[in-house]
């Protein structure tokens, strides 16, 4: 393909969006007014499941299938990070020492602060369903709190504590269990991603059906795609290292001019 077709596909794609955005902006209801179709709908799929977390009855009732699409991105973004950011020829990876020195007061704060936010994430992710919170920003929360080791300058405890294997699996486990929740709704007589649980009663800590189980599962990916992400940028940065002698860039096979011009 051509530059010249390659701009003329881009100027099409363009002015279809364009058009296409135009038309949606125009077409919204004005601020302030009285009538929001989309309001209602969620305001009553919230009392209707028992869910005293307006914005986790939108996320896993009214658009459940989109919470779906945008936890499979965050996991195919994280795979393709970890891709990019593996050793390539020529690299080797190096133990990391926990030299360096550390404040005492940092090292203290890291030790009362790991814990604690460790519980307030798991608290986050539970009460999902009841209080402002849910499975993203829980899992966020807890990937945090897992590297504030490294905060404390203990980056090889927190390889200890971060088996990678286990994130790994963990991530396309919590997909996995999102779509079998949403495959589950349609099985048992309803649409897909239903809420099909009995509900409960509003703001008791069991209760709004199958939110809190679509809570857990985007915890699941969103912390361990986070610690993996992490533990990516963390790897390059501190232990990835370029063999002696080597160019990086260079291709295998290459002599050290051919490498240079490349």
């Amino acid at each position: 393909m051509t530059r010249r077709i390659r701009l003329v596909v881009l100027g099409v794609g363009i002015a279809v969006v364009a058009v296409m955005m135009s038309l949606a902006f125009t077409g919204m209801q004005h601020f302030g007014g009285d009538v929001h179709a989309y309001r209602d709908s969620a305001v009553g799929a919230t009392f209707a499941h028992g869910t005293a977390n307006a914005v986790s009855s939108v996320n896993f009732d009214v658009r459940g299938f989109d919470t779906f699409g945008e936890e499979t991105i965050l996991f195919c973004a994280v795979v393709g990070v970890a891709a990019l950011l593996r050793p390539v020829h020529r690299e080797r990876r190096r133990e990391v020492s926990d030299e360096g020195h550390v404040l005492e007061s940092t090292n203290l704060l890291v030790y009362i602060l790991f814990p604690l936010t460790i519980v307030l994430a798991g608290n986050v992710i539970a009460h999902g369903a009841v209080t402002p919170g849910g499975g993203f920003q829980g899992g966020v929360v807890l990937s945090t709190g897992i590297h504030l080791l490294y905060v404390g300058g203990r980056y090889s405890l927190l390889r200890k504590l971060r088996p990678l294997a286990w994130f790994h699996q963990g991530e396309a486990l919590g997909v996995v269990l999102f779509g079998a929740l949403g495959i589950a709704g349609a099985a048992l007589g309803s649409a897909l991603f239903a809420n099909v649980i009995p509900q409960g009663q509003l703001s008791d800590f069991i209760s709004a059906g199958t939110v809190p189980f679509f809570n857990v599962a985007v915890g699941m990916t969103v912390c361990s795609s986070v610690v993996v992400l992490l533990a990516s940028f963390l790897e390059q940065a501190l232990a990835i290292r370029a063999e002696p002698g080597s160019q990086p860039g260079r291709k295998p096979g290459t002599s050290d001019e051919e490498g240079a011009a490349s």
